[in-house]
């Protein structure tokens, strides 16, 4: 499917009830098994996920938070939220891949104009996917944006993208992608907007030059925007750098994740001892399984990602009424509140990362160089949570959270990461 092919349409009322977390899991689990059965092959031999994609488009797992009046799924955040860890579980590389995608939905919902939500929802309900081409590399990459939109002086009501980004997740697979850019308008002060461009437009190319050693099929590489013409329609601005559930909501996908990636290595880690008949002469059973060591690393690795599981639907039932007041046109949450779940969201960052990282790490204790083998790929657990914890470092996500106990600091609610001006 490319954007071309993608109609309008209006939203309808629907009178069905919203379905449960138990019907949605019992619905996406055959999805997401199949996703589970390739998921160390494909990261082995690099192959992109475009075919799990299109599984969950086709399952309408896309469309999932959509409201019902759009055509969509009418899923609440929370469960969301527990699908996710689910689709993580099966393979993390999915989760990162739409995270652009339930961002943008959300944050229309939240944030964008009636005339957004008319043009861009139903789209959604088609089983478009949006990408995400936000950070540059290069001089002055925090502090501005060296991305451009100007106006088409050839086409009037049309505008011209030009520019460079990098860790443009999603976009590999994504029907549109939404550019962050500055709209330079002679005469007039420069505004931060997004742009949404076709992924097969003329003028965008992308480039499959992600190189991190994990997360390796999101697709996070560069995106180049050369005189690319973009309507007017296509040009949003959401309200920036003010207080806003939409930062909790990106950190709590990663979280999400790394929950998945907990339970995944938990479940791995029992399968291979159980399957195990080698031991140790210094060990204390004549079968690993039997070991009171190995017995205790793998109820360690089960109670981290029990616990994991806990802080990620905790942050979540945090933010579920949050988004649904604004988006039933009630009044929005007051800066308090959002200083709150945001203080909850960096305390779980913490929490859980920290945690994640030990128990993929921990893992290989109960094997020796076995565990190490090629053909089990363990250590694709560790690189996917080592590479999710990097995206937003977690001391800093510390040091956040104990000026905001000692100092009464603010939340940072807008962040961005490149070289710094020379004269910043």
């Amino acid at each position: 499917m490319t954007a071309a092919t993608l109609t309008r349409q209006a939203p309808e009322a629907s009178d069905a009830s919203p379905p449960s977390l138990a019907d949605l899991q019992q619905r996406f689990a055959p999805v997401f098994a199949r996703i589970a059965e390739g998921a160390a092959e494909r990261e082995h031999s690099r192959s992109l996920a475009h075919a799990p994609l299109q599984w969950l488009r086709d399952s309408g797992f896309t469309a999932l938070r959509l409201p019902r009046a759009w055509g969509g799924g009418g899923a609440s955040l929370e469960q969301l939220v527990a699908l996710l860890v689910d689709l993580a579980e099966a393979d993390p590389n999915l989760t990162q891949i739409l995270r652009p995608h339930f961002l943008f939905v959300d944050r229309v919902l939240y944030q964008g104009a009636p005339e957004a939500q008319r043009h861009w929802l139903p789209l959604v309900a088609q089983g478009a996917t949006f990408g995400n081409a936000t950070t540059e590399v290069g001089e002055g990459a925090v502090g501005s944006l060296q991305t451009t939109l100007q106006p088409d002086a050839a086409a009037p009501g049309h505008w011209r993208l030009d520019g460079q980004k990098f860790y443009s997740t999603g976009s590999l697979y994504a029907d549109w992608i939404s550019v962050l850019a500055r709209a330079v308008v002679p005469g007039q002060p420069d505004q931060t907007v997004h742009a949404l461009v076709a992924g097969d437009a003329p003028g965008v190319e992308r480039l499959d030059d992600w190189r991190g050693f994990g997360q390796r099929l999101t697709g996070s590489g560069t995106t180049v925007l050369r005189d690319v013409q973009v309507p007017a329609h296509a040009v949003l601005q959401f309200r920036a750098g003010e207080p806003s559930p939409i930062v909790a909501f990106a950190q709590l996908f990663h979280l999400a994740s790394l929950a998945g990636i907990a339970r995944a290595l938990s479940r791995d880690t029992v399968a291979y001892v159980q399957a195990r008949r080698r031991v140790f002469s210094h060990g204390a059973a004549s079968l690993p399984k039997d070991d009171p060591l190995v017995q205790q690393i793998v109820g360690q690795l089960a109670s981290t990602a029990y616990m994991s599981e806990l802080v990620v639907r905790d942050v979540a039932q945090a933010l579920g009424p949050i988004l649904r007041s604004a988006e039933a046109g009630q009044e929005r949450a007051d800066k308090a509140r959002l200083d709150a779940l945001e203080l909850r969201a960096a305390q779980a960052q913490v929490a859980v990362v920290d945690a994640v990282l030990q128990a993929a790490t921990r893992m290989f204790d109960v094997g020796g160089s076995s565990a190490l083998a090629e053909g089990l790929r363990l250590d694709r657990h560790w690189r996917n949570a080592r590479t999710l914890a990097s995206h937003n470092p977690v001391i800093y996500k510390a040091k956040s959270v104990g000026d905001m106990l000692l100092n009464g600091a603010e939340p940072v609610y807008f962040w961005q990461v490149g070289l710094a001006a020379k004269n910043a």
